[in-house]
């Protein structure tokens, strides 16, 4: 394996994650140096591997599986047998952090669960990611992304006043969860660090959605009252959405007085200063509509790219709607580096969305390709365990592997 040089070198991780939310945490702790073996099933593997078209350019890998899986390497290993759970814990009992989001309890069954692997490694990190956390009255229920969204409340707010409630367009619940549960896992280590002691990251979905509700939970908090859907108008802040222009569309960010103070000096619109509806943004708020039924017609009035270039001449927060074919062409994206390429195993480049965490002194490394269903199984079994081809074959003719 390519030598790690990221801020957790040295760190093992059992990885028994698939799909979203467990991977995309492991992904980051791989990216930032750890040591991660990916667990899979013999034969299929995560579920995620299943999850095309779109398949990488000139492969059988799923764009979706690529996205998440990188500098892992991938042990096929059948955790239902006496045998496979023999080697897990083997494997285990030289980690420093599992990661799981099996079903709750399902685990025990195999000897894995949390109590049962503590009491034999009580050093271990042992992060669970489920749908709803391993309390409550919801616990034993399978946890989609788009349910979250649903009985997390954003649904609620997202999408046009008179339409469908919406659910984002990328799978931000699994997301959130994920990230979550990588700052508990650094939080865990730094209390290993100090005491020796190990245990048990509770992620679950629901929370960490109920979490990200930000200032929209705090509005209902403060108020009682359900807040409306708003489509593409900020909540607080007026004029602070989406307008039409003369070819397309723009997001006008008007974040407090002075900026709209600005921008009616700089576009003839100073009579609306001396209106108290438009004065203050708490008036602007109150007086919604009629603020953007009086700023449509002066918007349709150029075009996008005129706007932003005058818009960003005064400081004034703006920016076009972006295709993704637009995104990963800007010049700030390129300039971050937020495409890698690495060479995928079957010998084909694969581009993928680079980790957006800049260290100045121990950057993400891009060491290790997404891997090939089982690539390093015989390779880890070597080199953790000792097993040599006779026993690896054994294993193999018994299905474990």
């Amino acid at each position: 394996m390519n030598d790690p040089t990221g801020p957790l070198k040295g760190l093992r991780v059992f990885d028994l994650t698939r799909v979203l939310a467990g991977p995309t945490c492991v992904q980051m702790l791989a990216d930032l140096g750890a040591d991660v073996i990916k667990i899979e099933r013999p034969g299929s593997g995560d579920d995620t591997r299943g999850f095309a078209p779109p398949y990488m350019p000139d492969t059988q890998e799923s764009a979706y599986f690529v996205g998440v899986n990188r500098n892992k390497r991938s042990v096929t290993l059948d955790i239902a047998q006496p045998e496979g759970q023999e080697i897990a814990l083997r494997l285990i009992s030289e980690c420093d952090i599992l990661v799981e989001n099996f079903k709750v309890g399902a685990l025990e069954k195999f000897g894995l669960g949390y109590e049962q692997v503590h009491a034999k490694f009580p050093r271990l990190i042992y992060c669970s990611i489920t749908g709803f956390g391993q309390t409550g009255p919801y616990a034993p229920r399978p946890g989609y992304d788009s349910l979250i969204q649903a009985m997390g409340g954003v649904m609620s707010l997202t999408g046009e006043p008179a339409g469908l409630p919406q659910k984002v367009g990328v799978p931000v619940a699994d997301l959130f969860a994920g990230l979550y549960g990588c700052i508990g896992i650094l939080s865990a280590l730094r209390h290993r660090d100090l005491t020796g002691r190990g245990q048990q990251i509770d992620i679950g979905m629901l929370d960490t959605h109920v979490a990200w509700l930000a200032n929209q939970g705090m509005n209902y908090l403060a108020t009682g009252e359900n807040p409306p859907r708003l489509g593409n108008q900020h909540p607080n802040i007026v004029p602070y959405q989406v307008f039409a222009t003369e070819d397309g569309h723009i997001v006008l960010s008007i974040g407090n007085d002075p900026t709209f103070k600005r921008f009616c000096e700089a576009f003839a619109l100073t009579h609306l200063l001396e209106d108290t509806r438009f004065a203050t943004n708490a008036a602007r708020v109150q007086n919604r509509q009629l603020v953007t039924d009086t700023l449509t017609p002066v918007m349709q009035q150029h075009r996008t790219g005129w706007w932003v270039e005058k818009l960003e001449a005064l400081k004034i927060g703006c920016g076009p709607i972006n295709k993704l074919s637009e995104v990963f062409a800007d010049p700030q994206v390129v300039a971050r580096g937020s495409v890698v390429e690495m060479r995928h195993g079957s010998g084909q480049p694969m581009k993928m969305i680079a980790n957006p965490v800049h260290l100045s002194e121990t950057p993400p490394d891009y060491r290790l390709p997404p891997p090939m269903l089982g690539e390093h199984t015989d390779l880890v079994l070597r080199e953790r365990l000792g097993l040599d081809a006779e026993g690896l074959a054994a294993l193999r003719q018994k299905g474990v592997i």
